[in-house]
């Protein structure tokens, strides 16, 4: 009697068509699948309001390529923008808000575009700027500061009428301050460590840059230590003037620098 020879398989490829079985049933299935464009931008809206935007983020993705071409795709990439910076994403926010604005640059919504840019570098800025003589302030960037303004000064420029332009211009002005005061700190810096040449040069610096701002009070009392303390006497005697005719009854003069910097926030 002829018996059947049975074949054998080998362990290996068992084991592979299990893993391939198991790989097909567990790939993800897409739950929006058969969802409207509005349903997915009501569900993502929903998720924004209830402050789960790392949720929201991927329906709005979704939505961009479903409604492509259409004013709901425009809408889908400012919020997208705005959900990457509420969850602390802020590189994939300005990038996302660029390739907005480089698409739709007629877009209703291109000043919501420039004001949220502004924001997510201004509160960006917030960190930075956060210094108050607590770390080393010659170490401190400035770029997410004059990044902000530029944006919001487009944004005053193109869309003055702009509901987002009056809260824009104030942000202007604090951020010019911020940045007047930076430099008068990183000169305070260099004096005190007896670098006057420097601390001079970032005094004028602010002088030049800045107008009528409340550093500048203080960068012309460094300026005229400075002189002071290289012997320059007639450069000394000048800054005082100027110091005492714009600032009279300047407290710096009466009782020198400050034992602890007051905050920049408080300025202005």
């Amino acid at each position: 009697m002829l018996r059947a020879k049975l074949s054998v398989v080998p362990a290996w490829m068992v084991v592979s068509l299990a893993a391939m079985l198991y790989g097909c049933s567990s790939t993800p299935t897409d739950n929006t699948a058969g969802w409207s464009p509005n349903r997915i931008y009501a569900e993502a809206r929903d998720e924004i309001n209830s402050g789960m935007y790392a949720k929201a983020i991927p329906l709005l993705e979704k939505l961009e390529g479903r409604a492509a071409g259409t004013p709901l795709a425009q809408q889908a990439q400012v919020e997208k923008a705005y959900a990457h910076y509420k969850v602390g994403e802020k590189a994939q926010a300005i990038a996302t808000l660029d390739r907005f604005m480089k698409l739709h640059p007629a877009s209703p919504a291109l000043d919501y575009a420039l004001y949220l840019k502004g924001i997510v570098n201004f509160n960006d800025n917030l960190g930075i700027l956060s210094f108050v003589s607590r770390q080393d302030l010659s170490e401190r960037d400035q770029k997410a500061a004059k990044e902000s303004f530029e944006s919001f000064k487009e944004l005053t420029t193109r869309f003055p009428d702009s509901k987002y332009t009056p809260d824009a211009r104030s942000r202007m002005t604090y951020i010019i301050n911020s940045l007047a005061q930076y430099e008068v700190h990183v000169a305070r810096f260099y004096y005190s460590r007896g670098a006057y040449v420097a601390a001079i040069g970032r005094a004028q610096l602010a002088l030049t840059e800045y107008r009528d701002v409340p550093a500048i009070e203080e960068a012309i009392f460094i300026l005229m230590r400075s002189y002071d303390a290289l012997g320059m006497a007639q450069l000394r005697d000048d800054a005082r003037r100027v110091l005492e005719k714009n600032y009279p009854g300047s407290e710096y003069l009466t009782q020198g620098f400050k034992s602890k910097a007051e905050p920049w926030w408080k300025f202005w």
